[in-house]
């Protein structure tokens, strides 16, 4: 239909968004099938395609509307995946990212991302937006805004909270806000600056640079609150701190070795080691 809802336009978009797949012209192939049985794999072999997915819309009960589809191996001529949704007319593009997700997952062996979301910052006239919008940047909502600066967003595990760094108050403090009920925490306000938060994976914790007894330092401090637990003691400025998937790691950026690079520590102790050689400027691990 050319509506900015039409899952079939969502799929697409989805998939060659991702730049693994190249789409396939299909101006010249006649009718598009909607049924297994109306598929010709010989002419879309000749195409040059190698999976195709083919689909349907059909009204439903109470307004709402029922989303199938089928993916096909057509070198094989066999069927990878089929399931049927039944969804509001809101939630069509919802259920277009998660069709996505299963063909991405079907083809590639991973998990597709088409149904997660994103968190920005939006600077519109003389205020700063923190913005979360579906993977493709539609549906975007406002999530807090400040004529100060906010930087450094930050999911938690779960994606029901953000850590964001605001200058509301004159100076960095970080925030942990709940994006469903709009309920918010200053979890970071000492004196000096309070940046770069980073989840544990517990998402109880969090790591953040504090300059509040010297230069930047990373801390551990819980997000319901309670006094950060300085993690080392180093004259050098170290930031930017992002945990190993299972917890145990923390990198971070230093520059005690006399140029900025990247250091990884155990959360169970020992010295900080560096990991990053090449180059004179290593960041943002």
């Amino acid at each position: 239909s050319g509506s900015a809802d039409n899952p079939a336009e969502v799929v697409a978009a989805d998939l060659e968004r991702s730049g693994v797949f190249r789409l396939i012209d299909s101006r010249d192939a006649g009718p598009l099938p909607s049924e297994p049985q109306d598929v010709r794999f010989p002419v879309w072999r000749g195409k040059g395609a190698d999976a195709m997915v083919i689909g349907q819309v059909l009204p439903a009960s109470g307004g709402r509307f029922e989303v199938r589809f089928r993916l096909f191996d057509v070198v094989k001529g066999t069927q990878l995946a089929g399931m049927s949704y039944t969804v509001s007319a809101q939630n069509l593009r919802a259920v277009a990212h998660k069709i996505a997700d299963v063909v991405y997952e079907k083809l590639t062996g991973e998990p597709g991302v088409f149904s997660t979301r994103i968190a920005y910052i939006l600077k519109r006239g003389g205020r700063y937006e923190l913005q979360v919008s579906d993977f493709d940047g539609y549906n975007s909502i406002t999530v807090a805004n400040s004529p100060e600066p906010l930087i450094s967003p930050a999911w938690s595990p779960d994606g029901s909270r953000l850590a964001y760094v605001s200058f509301e108050e004159k100076k960095p403090v970080v925030y942990v806000q709940n994006i469903f009920d709009g309920k918010r925490r200053a979890v970071a306000s000492f004196k000096g600056s309070n940046s770069a938060p980073a989840w544990a994976p517990d998402g109880r914790r969090l790591a953040v640079a504090l300059s509040k007894d010297a230069v930047s330092q990373i801390y551990l401090i819980d997000v319901e609150g309670g006094a950060p637990k300085r993690l080392m003691e180093s004259p050098a400025l170290d930031t930017e701190p992002i945990f190993s998937p299972d917890g145990r790691m923390l990198y971070f950026t230093s520059d005690r070795g006399g140029s900025p690079q990247i250091y990884r520590m155990s959360l169970d102790g020992g010295p900080a080691k560096r990991v990053t050689f090449d180059g004179g400027y290593n960041v943002s691990p």
